[in-house]
């Protein structure tokens, strides 16, 4: 199936590049070839089983678009194919596969609200699952999730970690930033006039001083210097008792 894919994307002269995966074959494509790609998988290859359609963010390299389709009519065999290509973060746009795969309609409204991907030819681009008057796309990896920071998760199991009050005793723990959440001070409504931080930047963290590594020979020394505790005393043994 992945070599039938190749060959018919490269006999249309798109730029296909088959890409090394743990699970189902994957073909990297150019943007502007993403609905002629789909169109030939589905006309001339059989995959006509779309499964889904997703991003990831790709940092400074833009966002990934992802599909999955399937060609379900070989019996018992399942092929899969995983087509993914690249867009810019700058301008975050892609053309519609919802006249190529209906079933792309709800997935492309998904990506849109969660990444602010825009599909160009899309008939009803608007939000799928956020609340009204939603700012901003919460998969984007600069989107900062507050409630990570408001709210304890209820179900922590270390001390200081659950929103619980501790029991009487209980040792008491530094409450730390989740992992990938900024300080809140780096984040969030800013006063007017003031330049606001640059959305790419790892989370700021206070940097601790590391303590400094004692050579061998050094640990050797204070290991032999360090006072060994005295030994405990050994209790009087009684006498056998030698009457018959």
């Amino acid at each position: 199936m992945i070599d039938d894919a190749l060959a018919a994307l490269t006999a249309a002269g798109i730029a296909a590049v088959k890409t090394d995966s743990f699970g189902p074959a994957t073909i990297d494509v150019p943007a502007e070839s993403w609905v002629a790609t789909h169109e030939i998988l589905r006309d001339e290859v059989g995959l006509t089983f779309f499964d889904f359609l997703t991003a990831s963010d790709e940092l400074n390299d833009g966002f990934r678009v992802v599909t999955h389709l399937a060609d379900f009519w070989g019996g018992a065999h399942v092929e899969h194919v995983i087509i993914r290509t690249l867009i810019p973060r700058a301008t975050p746009q892609l053309a519609s596969l919802s006249g190529v795969y209906a079933g792309a309609n709800w997935h492309e409204r998904e990506t849109f609200e969660m990444f602010g991907i825009s599909f160009e030819g899309h008939p009803n681009l608007i939000p799928l699952l956020l609340p009204d008057g939603f700012e901003g796309n919460p998969l984007r990896k600069e989107f900062v999730l507050a409630s990570r920071v408001a709210k304890p998760w209820p179900g922590a199991k270390e001390p200081g970690e659950s929103d619980h009050a501790p029991k009487a005793g209980a040792p008491s723990r530094r409450r730390t930033l989740p992992p990938g959440v900024p300080d809140p001070e780096s984040w969030g409504p800013r006063p007017p006039a003031s330049p606001a931080p640059d959305p790419l930047a790892p989370a700021l963290t206070a940097a601790t001083p590391a303590r400094p590594r004692r050579a061998a020979g050094e640990r050797r020394a204070a290991k032999q210097t360090e006072p060994k505790p005295p030994a405990e005393p050994t209790p009087p043994t009684e006498p056998e008792d030698e009457t018959s």
